[in-house]
């Protein structure tokens, strides 16, 4: 599955941290070291509970932040891999407090090619957002600038990799919209920024797979985009409970009513498998040939945006229930 075995997940205890070592934990692959990165300590305190250290004695959890540099240097010490996923992400945060987002979105992430350097890290694989493709708000920007920090740190030397790995809204996932209509619903009333809104749709297994695709192939350069399902806002609303009464408030400030993934720009240098999509620097054709013989993949006939709006697959109002029913505690 794995081949590396000393790992580090930086924000380890958010959805997909916790998420992600919990199933490499299950794996049954022997660790020599499993570090849980983040700056919350009652987070930490709460996840030793489920996982101590004295039944898993190769699990480390260590209170850090990805703007503190020297601390970092530390942390990725014998480190083969890295899983990075920290972050600030909550769009209209962004906008009123850009700096904080730079800090931790931007310098972190230089902070982290740094250090990951400095240590000989092996590989290191970064979580994007469909926000930084053409990004409206500063979040999306920060994610933007942070991916074109990691595919470029690959030109500094030939020992490390960096990868991306970007997708839409995980399902269920701290300040994601389906825990907001289902605390909603209790009283009779679900809001909804514009009718025509549209978002992609993975849920966090699938996350998990798609950065564990990567952790195993990639070369580095690369940002990895799954072919996920669309679906409509009102739909999803509809799936919550079809009878509740609908609000409509305004976008949100540096909201997108469509989410899109690969820009139409983009996709002159995409290739695809039957399960992704992968996103090239601008190579020669001879560079790209590698890429496409060891994906097993072709290249992308006619440019095209993958957007949510244009999406080929939209998820039903059934289809919606069910996967809410199967994904939300």
């Amino acid at each position: 599955m794995i081949k590396y075995k000393s790992i580090l997940v930086t924000g380890g205890t958010g959805s997909f941290g916790k998420e992600f070592i919990k199933r490499l934990i299950k794996s049954k692959i022997k660790f020599k070291r499993l570090v849980v990165f983040s700056r919350d300590e009652w987070k930490q305190s709460e996840m030793a509970k489920d996982y101590p250290t004295s039944r898993y004695p190769f699990i480390r959890y260590f209170i850090g932040d990805v703007r503190d540099y020297e601390r970092l240097k530390r942390a990725f010490k014998d480190i083969d891999l890295i899983v990075h996923a920290a972050a600030l992400k909550q769009v209209p945060a962004a906008e009123y407090n850009p700096i904080e987002f730079i800090k931790t979105n931007i310098i972190g992430a230089q902070n982290i090619i740094e250090a990951s350097m400095e240590q000989n890290v092996k590989k290191v694989i970064a979580l994007s957002t469909d926000k930084a493709a053409a990004p409206l708000n500063l979040y999306g920007a920060t994610k933007l600038c942070s991916d074109k920090l990691f595919i470029a740190a690959n030109n500094y030397s030939g020992k490390n990799i960096f990868s991306i790995c970007r997708y839409g809204n995980v399902m269920g996932t701290r300040g994601s919209v389906i825990p907001l209509f289902l605390d909603q619903v209790k009283d009779g009333k679900i809001t909804i920024t514009d009718r025509k809104m549209t978002r992609f749709n993975i849920t966090l297994n699938e996350s998990i797979d798609l950065v564990l695709y990567a952790i195993k192939n990639s070369l580095g350069r690369e940002i990895f985009v799954p072919k996920i399902p669309s679906y409509k806002i009102t739909d999803l609303a509809k799936s919550i409970n079809d009878k509740c009464k609908i609000e409509i408030i305004g976008v949100r400030a540096g909201e997108k009513v469509h989410e899109e993934m690969i820009t139409f720009n983009d996709s002159f240098n995409t290739i695809e498998n039957s399960k992704y999509f992968i996103i090239l620097p601008s190579l020669n054709e001879l560079q790209k040939k590698k890429y496409l013989k060891y994906y097993k993949a072709k290249k992308i006939n006619k440019p095209f945006s993958y957007n949510s709006e244009t999406n080929s697959k939209f998820l039903s109002i059934k289809e919606l229930k069910n996967l809410i029913q199967k994904n939300i505690n």
